[in-house]
């Protein structure tokens, strides 16, 4: 079973996309390949704030990973305090050499004083040396290795947040990807229609995969950094609260740059992201009709285009990389201005002997750890701003709008005989064009309906709306005299089969391609399925048969072999209703002859519905439907619809009598325009 088709059959060409928003002939929906649907962007603090909604179910573990960090950080920030210590106990060994041993500090002061040296006096009196004594390596060994034991705990502490941290959003992600993949089933079909499926591909992976790398290497280092700078501040006004602020003014300062920057480069972003989504869809769309391109020589026109969108995705990245990387220069200039600043100011106050070394030293480190912090948010600025722009279009796929849902309770058809009615009804793709308007029918149980008519008719449309791919715009469908729109969706396609002209298979064995229509089924239900249809016909001829893998576009086998297997599945599944869109227009003259047997076989004692380009197949239909322009215009059978010397007879002598035909003669007044065709 494939994707249905638009109603008429019509495929974007690679080389050649229609453009954005335009229908196609024939009613289609319409297909954007070219383009992006109209979205309006999110801003940047909701879109953030519903991305870090979705880590609430993980607030135990979120809490283990605030404690780590804070001992973390604690450790860390009382490190340096601790190290200036050390500063100090080697500073007061070397003034201590410098005085004469046996005399008291105070009276090294007062010769100080003397000597007119009252600022080294103020230091003597604040550092308090021991006359005489040099540097106390014992002591100094002992802070050496409390800070190293201080530090070693701290990074086991952090690598111990970053492990618990990391399997949180992990699991945040792959919750998001099970609401994509939900979300995808419960999107309507004509949501799809609007979609190149390279866009989608690229919000289901691309996207995904950047809100996940950046939440993992953004939120550790916010969390970090934010909790070092509240620790580093109260330090730093502990040791000197006029340095502090001197510190603090390039808060404003980075606040203020960071703000300006990541404006201009959020819209970057999201430009950046569209156009990758963009060239995902050009790349599927260009590499799936490959041989279609070569065969139309085309290559120019795909890698033009190609280029141009490859151009568009590098400007909006340069622009978005450049634009945000300045932030980190920028910070960098701001803390090295604060450091140069601080450092002269230390000196002063060391010199007047209102501070010691070891706390200026210590000071400076704090400066340095102050700075660092919001210069790693600046660096991560541009991540983050990445990972937010990406989840707002994963946010515009979640808040799609829905097919209509089941409704509950649901009726069932608890002994379906495959009476199908169609009762006065209208659909359209838009709603200023319409398509099949006011349209009645009735299909008796085990009765076959065939349905023919030119392109943009309505044919496929008809069985979708069978399926409910789209919903009604007026009137009814009823299934054994039960509303379809009362059943669940999956209870109704349960009952129908459906074999499609574009066929699918998946990548796997031939054994899996055809139990996908009864997953229940035995080896010995599927090779009687096999046999039936002829397909074992060719299985058997492969080195290995049933088990012989084919990949996801079927290109180790032909496509009449790839059509056997979908009508083999179709047979496996046993329906009660039978949708054939052209199934046998890519088999051989002898397998066709072959398969309208095993069809017969696989239509009696249930209702189908079968198009049909070749008129010898439908001869023996019960009812055949003759479709222009969303309406009936002709319906018998195939001797009634002879007889009538209508549209039926017109489209039969084209494909029978006349070797060509001439279009205007054979379709006046906007009769068939082209015999055969869908």
């Amino acid at each position: 079973m494939t994707t249905p088709g638009n109603g008429n059959g019509n495929r974007a060409t690679p080389g050649r996309l229609p453009a954005a928003g335009r229908r196609p002939a024939g009613g289609g929906p319409p297909w954007m390949s070219a383009g992006m649907p109209t979205e309006k962007s999110m801003t940047f603090v909701p879109s953030a704030k519903r991305l870090l909604r979705r880590l609430t179910p993980y607030r135990g573990q979120l809490f283990v990973v605030i404690l780590l960090a804070l001992a973390s950080v604690a450790l860390s920030v009382i490190g340096p305090k601790i190290l200036g210590h050390a500063t100090d106990v080697i500073f007061r060994g070397v003034l201590g050499r410098r005085l004469p041993a046996g005399t008291t500090l105070e009276q090294a002061a007062a010769g100080a004083r003397a000597a007119g040296q009252n600022n080294f006096a103020d230091l003597l009196l604040k550092t308090r040396p021991i006359p005489g004594v040099g540097i106390d390596f014992h002591r100094l060994g002992q802070i050496l290795l409390l800070v190293l034991g201080i530090y070693v705990v701290a990074s086991l502490l952090s690598w111990l947040q970053g492990w618990v941290l990391n399997g949180v959003v992990q699991s945040a992600t792959r919750k998001l990807r099970a609401d994509v993949e939900d979300k995808l089933n419960r999107l309507p079909l004509p949501y799809f229609d609007k979609q190149p499926r390279g866009e989608l591909l690229s919000r289901v992976t691309n996207d995904i995969d950047n809100v996940s790398q950046s939440l993992s290497q953004t939120l550790s280092q916010l969390l970090t950094s934010l909790l070092t700078v509240v620790g580093v501040v109260t330090l730093m006004f502990v040791i000197s609260p006029l340095l502090a602020l001197v510190a603090l003014v390039a808060v404003p300062l980075s606040v203020i740059v960071t703000q300006q920057i990541g404006k201009r480069s959020q819209k970057k972003f999201i430009a950046q992201w569209t156009h990758t989504g963009r060239l995902n869809a050009h790349i599927e769309e260009a590499f799936t009709g490959h041989e279609l391109v070569k065969v139309f020589g085309r290559q120019r026109e795909v890698e033009a285009d190609f280029e141009q969108k490859n151009d568009q995705l590098f400007k909006a990245a340069f622009g978005a990389q450049f634009i945000s990387g300045i932030i980190m220069p920028a910070m960098f200039f701001i803390g090295n201005l604060s450091y140069a600043v601080i450092a002269v100011l230390g000196g002063l106050r060391v010199a007047s002997g209102t501070m010691t070394l070891g706390d200026v030293q210590a000071f400076i480190q704090y400066s340095r750890q102050f700075t660092q912090p919001l210069t790693q948010v600046a660096s991560m600025a541009n991540l983050l701003q990445s990972g937010v722009a990406s989840a707002e279009r994963v946010f515009d796929l979640l808040d799609a709008d829905e097919q209509v849902p089941d409704p509950a309770p649901a009726v069932e058809v608890r002994q379906p005989h495959g009476r199908v009615e169609f009762e006065h009804v209208s659909f359209r793709y838009t709603p200023d064009t319409p398509l099949i308007d006011d349209l009645s029918l009735v299909a008796e149980p085990g009765h076959t309906v065939a349905i023919v008519g030119p392109t943009g008719a309505g044919k496929t449309t008809l069985v979708n709306l069978i399926m409910r791919f789209y919903e009604l715009d007026g009137g009814r469908i009823t299934l054994d005299g039960v509303d379809i729109t009362t059943m669940k969706r999956a209870s109704l396609r349960g009952e129908i089969g459906m074999v499609l002209q574009d066929t699918w298979l998946f990548g796997g064995t031939i054994r899996d391609n055809i139990a996908y229509g009864n997953p229940s089924a035995t080896d010995a239900d599927i090779r009687a399925a096999a046999e039936a249809t002829f397909v074992d016909r060719f299985v058997r001829s492969l080195p290995d048969g049933y088990d012989t893998v084919i990949d996801e576009e079927g290109s180790n086998v032909s496509a009449g072999e790839r059509q056997l297997i979908t009508i083999a599945r179709a047979f496996l599944a046993d329906p009660s209703l039978l949708i054939l869109d052209e199934a046998t227009s890519s088999v051989d003259t002898r397998t066709e002859a072959l398969l309208q047997r095993a069809m017969a076989a696989l239509r009696s004692d249930r209702t189908s519905f079968v198009i049909a380009h070749r008129l010898s197949t439908i001869r023996d239909a019960h009812l055949i439907l003759v479709m222009e322009k969303g309406k009936i215009v002709e319906q018998g059978t195939h001797e009634q619809l002879l007889a009538a010397n209508g549209a039926y007879r017109r489209l039969h002598d084209a494909q029978f009598t006349k070797a060509a035909v001439d279009l205007d003669e054979a379709a006046p007044a906007g009769g068939i325009a082209l015999a055969g065709q869908r």
